[in-house]
């Protein structure tokens, strides 16, 4: 009687099979240039769960990671053209259609928990207006996917100062970051995530900017020996769909969809300091050196920032200007 069971079974597991097929009216496909277990990933994978389980698989989800289908630079022309339902990418990455997203770059000017939430408030005086612009891109925000602050990798000791900076090659992630590089001496290379391991392997650069969560899920103690927590910007992070796609879905998969979101962003939002504190106890439990600079060193990098609130100001117009007087204000 086996065989006939083990039949059985195989004819029922493929009849499930062609079931679920069936039952997923909608299929979402999500590009991530992290791995799938970085923080954004498993958000991911949290909101995967929750819209297939509340949309009983009417809705599937399906994440490509580790830039499987995309680059980080990639994501919004790929989103925006329909290539893909959707995508995440570093919100600097909108900065050639809309300059004032580097408001989040700005260095040290959102230097609290508190100022951060204010800033990414949805509808608020500076994520309103992002959310707005990113729209005529043909991309839709779905949600923001919080990444922490930013910190400065390096091999053979801190960068304490902009001193130790001079002259020096530095991985950055955005034009604004780069503008501040230069303004501390150094010399800026704009290289994505999924490529940095093997920038700083090969020496591509001297030092590194990133969140100290990648230094985690990329293994970057492996090629770098000490993080200097400067929180000198807050990364963020979307996740955008296609905004034709997005309007032609039936109301009520846009209802488990967008709740789903809300849930993810909230999670992630709240879990950060907790992210941010793992990541740091890994990477000393993996040998790597961890320095915060004092409040001397610093106001030494805050000293020779106006050069880029001065770009700022100058390239992103009257919705930067609103934004910059909307931040000082929190």
């Amino acid at each position: 009687m086996k065989p006939l069971f083990a039949g059985l079974a195989a004819a029922a597991a493929l009849s499930l099979s062609a079931f679920a097929a069936q039952a997923a009216d909608t299929t979402m496909r999500i590009s991530l240039q992290l791995p799938l277990k970085s923080h954004l990933g498993q958000n991911l994978a949290m909101f995967k769960e929750e819209v297939e389980k509340t949309s009983g698989g009417a809705v599937e989800v399906q994440i490509y990671d580790s830039a499987q289908l995309y680059k980080d630079k990639e994501v919004p022309q790929a989103v925006g053209s329909g290539a893909i339902e959707a995508g995440v990418a570093s919100l600097t990455r909108y900065v050639g259609d809309i300059p004032a997203v580097d408001i989040f770059y700005q260095p040290f000017l959102f230097d609290t928990e508190e100022k951060v939430r204010k800033a990414v408030a949805k509808d608020g005086p500076i994520r309103g207006p992002i959310d707005a612009a990113i729209a005529e891109t043909g991309s839709t925000v779905l949600w923001w996917q919080a990444y922490g602050g930013a910190v400065m990798l390096s091999n053979g000791g801190p960068i304490k100062t902009p001193a130790d900076m001079e002259g020096k090659k530095v991985r950055v992630f955005g034009k604004t970051l780069g503008d501040f590089t230069e303004a501390a001496g150094g010399a800026p290379t704009i290289i994505s995530g999924s490529e940095q391991y093997l920038a700083y392997q090969r020496g591509t650069v001297d030092i590194g900017m990133t969140g100290v969560s990648g230094v985690r899920s990329r293994s970057l103690w492996e090629v770098m020996d000490t993080i200097t927590v400067t929180n000198h910007a807050d990364i963020e992070f979307i996740v955008v769909v296609n905004t034709d796609w997005w309007n032609g879905l039936p109301a009520q998969h846009q209802e488990w969809i967008s709740a789903a979101a809300a849930k993810a962003e909230a999670s992630v939002r709240d879990e950060m300091a907790s992210i941010e504190a793992r990541a740091y106890d890994a990477a000393k439990a993996e040998g790597m050196n961890i320095y915060t600079p004092t409040a001397a060193e610093l106001d030494a990098w805050k000293a020779v920032s106006q050069p880029v609130y001065d770009a700022y100001l100058a390239k992103t117009g009257e919705m930067g200007a609103k934004m910059m007087d909307a931040a000082k204000g929190f």
